[in-house]
């Protein structure tokens, strides 16, 4: 496995500390844990993944059923996977949110309202302004001013 950069985690965390704020320090989240979508060879591991409150195991795996919100943030070696493969995966899935953060371009991409293997809805945000998913399952608002960038 190759080590995160800084600027990832750093990220990474910022996104898990406004999951926690909104929904509670108990909310179900997972972060590069595997989970098996839909398709061959699909076994991916989200940077943060929240889960169902009712979210289910099976054979000791988290199931992509139960995701509501999966977020990646890009790295030099895997903005092609993270654009590419997962977001096709979260979509057949029908994972309701794909949220990408890219500290390179200094911008998020939300994509939303998966259907037919594809998501309906592309949204893209600067850096430093908050993302508007209050019309989501998330319900709230996720800033973005501290987002590092590389």
């Amino acid at each position: 496995m190759t080590p995160q950069r800084d600027v990832r985690w750093q990220t990474i965390r910022r996104i898990l500390w406004a999951l926690e704020d909104h929904f509670g320090r108990g909310v179900e989240v997972v972060s590069d844990v595997r989970i098996d979508f839909p398709g061959e060879s699909n076994g991916f591991c989200p940077d943060i993944a929240m889960l169902a409150d009712n979210a289910k195991k099976e054979k000791g795996r988290r199931r992509h059923q139960d995701i509501r919100f999966a977020a990646e943030v890009i790295s030099k070696g895997t903005g092609m996977n993270d654009y590419g493969a997962k977001k096709w995966a979260y979509a057949a899935a029908e994972v309701t949110v794909c949220f990408i953060a890219d500290p390179y371009a200094g911008r998020c991409r939300v994509f939303t309202h998966p259907q037919d293997g594809a998501y309906k809805r592309d949204l893209t945000d600067t850096y430093g302004e908050p993302v508007d998913l209050t019309d989501t399952v998330l319900g709230t608002t996720l800033p973005t001013d501290e987002f590092p960038r590389d």
